[in-house]
């Protein structure tokens, strides 16, 4: 499900979960503990990336439209607790998108502090609002920090997802490089950051991130209608009708 391995000082994470990595509660709880066992531990900076040729294709709506609102109830706070935690880590956090990253996937990738991918690796962006399901707090506000406001409606609005370049031009990411040494080259940005004083860097990245907490953290109104939203039979309806247009094909 999630493999760990240590080059120096940074750990690198790597989600290996069935043939999308796609995001549910089983996934996410395991996200949630290695992202706490690093905040904890001595490594000083982490990369994450997933494998194949997917980094995640967000959700696994097949379960949500199979296991409906009681699967939705548990699974919301379990996703919006992995993402929460990853971008509240105060050590550098490098996103080696090395394929498809696919709404959650992509909010994974924009939790990091910096973001690349690979050239062929596919393509990146939310289309929740094409599902039929409502943002969730945490989820948003990741985005709402990582891309800067001209290009953010579009994406959010439209749902487009993007090629490597497309992304660049977008903020989705932050540089495209030759897909075959993108774990090493993941490391090296990780390694640099990581030279930086980490009491210096720590207390620099809370200032920039620490409002946007904020926000996360005064929106549990918000969330309580987006996940009433997602268990509603109407919701799961549509949720079944994209599967069954797109992911079944």
């Amino acid at each position: 499900m999630i493999e760990l391995t240590h080059h120096g000082d940074v750990d690198l994470l790597r989600i290996t979960h069935g043939k999308a990595n796609a995001l549910d509660l089983e996934l996410c709880n395991a996200l949630t503990t290695e992202l706490e066992a690093f905040r904890r531990s001595a490594a000083k900076a982490l990369v994450i990336t997933g494998s194949g040729r997917m980094f995640s294709a967000g959700v696994d709506l097949v379960r949500v439209a199979h296991e409906g609102a009681p699967y939705v109830r548990v699974f919301l706070p379990a996703v919006n607790r992995a993402f929460e935690t990853l971008f509240s880590l105060l050590k550098p956090v490098v996103a080696a998108v090395n394929g498809h990253a696919i709404a959650g996937g992509c909010i994974i990738a924009c939790a990091a502090d910096y973001r690349l991918m690979a050239q062929d690796g596919g393509r990146i962006g939310i289309p929740e609002l094409l599902v039929g399901v409502p943002f969730p707090v945490v989820p948003l506000e990741i985005m709402r920090f990582a891309v800067a406001p001209p290009h953010l409606q579009a994406l959010v609005y439209r749902g487009a997802t993007l090629s490597p370049d497309e992304a660049l031009r977008h903020g989705l990411v932050d540089s495209v490089v030759d897909p075959g040494p993108l774990d090493e080259q993941a490391v090296a940005v990780a390694q640099a950051m990581a030279a930086i004083p980490p009491s210096a860097f720590a207390l620099t990245k809370r200032q920039l991130r620490e409002p946007v907490l904020d926000r996360m953290h005064v929106g549990a109104s918000i969330d309580a209608q987006v996940q009433h939203s997602w268990a509603s039979d109407e919701t799961l309806a549509a949720i079944r009708d994209y599967v069954a247009r797109t992911l079944k094909r």
